[in-house]
């Protein structure tokens, strides 16, 4: 009753299906995938983001090998702000406000200089393009604890004097003309001294997983429904092939029945010959047909 299945038709169907239900399924791998991805940052935040600061004499390795296990592990350094070559980083928006975000080199006692990521300024109403203002770091030594963020890739966009298209550390350090720790950088937690005017502090990052759990769940759930689609389709093809040969057959005996007791005045029609019907039965039809 399926052999239909095996036509140029159904075979098309077929594999039109398993390219359809490969595509959901790896949809729904890639949904897993973010999902993993956005766990791993989750388990970050809560191992590192609350920890007790690290002496930079322990750190000092992740700001030259970045090691994404210690992201947001706050770090305590002891320096002085090259403020003269203080930059604005463009486009960073911030709970859908856009805005720039404050970068200054940290120059350590060692000889070793870490980019500080101060925090977040709206965009300005006074002249397009930057801030209205920006709060000036601390003079003279100032201890710092920042959280540790990896460098930036260069985002192949310009930026006005004194602005950065990201927090590329490799292009920053050629415009300072010094060597700064290229692996990673700080996003400030506290200052002491505290200015009296800061620029604002980074939310905590969330930790909610999102919806990618439930994506990849109905990404699959499409791909067995193709096939589910597949099967109903078929039997309902099945089963109209069926009806089809059974109405045949239904009226095959009627004309059967109507050649056999015609009406009266009205001649005998032969009866139809029957699949696989013997010579015997042939003649029986012709003599039916004379009124034998």
């Amino acid at each position: 009753m399926y052999k239909f299945l095996f036509s140029s038709r159904w075979l098309g169907w077929f594999a039109l299906v398993c390219l359809l239900s490969a595509a959901c399924s790896a949809l729904g791998m890639w949904q897993l995938d973010r999902r993993d991805a956005i766990r791993d940052d989750i388990g970050n935040v809560i191992n590192n983001y609350d920890a007790a600061p690290v002496a930079f004499e322990e750190a000092a390795g992740l700001f030259e090998a970045y090691d994404p296990a210690k992201e947001w592990l706050p770090v305590s350094m002891t320096g002085v702000y090259d403020t003269e070559n203080q930059r604005i980083v463009r486009n960073r928006p911030l709970s859908g406000r856009a805005g720039y975000e404050v970068v200054v080199p940290l120059k350590l006692s060692d000889g070793t200089s870490v980019v500080i990521n101060r925090g977040w300024l709206p965009i300005g109403n006074d002249e397009a393009g930057k801030p209205d203002a920006v709060p000036a770091a601390p003079g003279g030594e100032v201890t710092v604890v920042a959280r540790i963020k990896p460098g930036e890739p260069d985002v192949q966009r310009g930026a006005p004097a004194g602005q950065l298209a990201s927090i590329d550390l490799a292009q920053y350090q050629d415009e300072v003309g010094y060597e700064l720790e290229q692996a990673a950088y700080g996003l400030m937690s506290s200052e002491d001294p505290r200015p009296a005017a800061v620029p604002e502090a980074a939310p905590k990052p969330s930790v909610d997983e999102g919806p990618h759990l439930s994506y990849a769940m109905q990404w699959f759930a499409f791909a067995v429904m193709l096939f589910v689609g597949l099967g109903y389709a078929a039997r309902q093809e099945a089963l109209n092939l069926r009806y089809r040969d059974d109405d045949e057959w239904e009226d095959e005996d009627d004309d059967e029945i109507i050649a056999a007791h015609p009406a009266p005045g009205q001649p005998r029609r032969p009866r139809r010959k029957q699949r696989g019907s013997t010579q015997e039965d042939e003649e029986d039809a012709l003599l039916d047909a004379q009124g034998f």
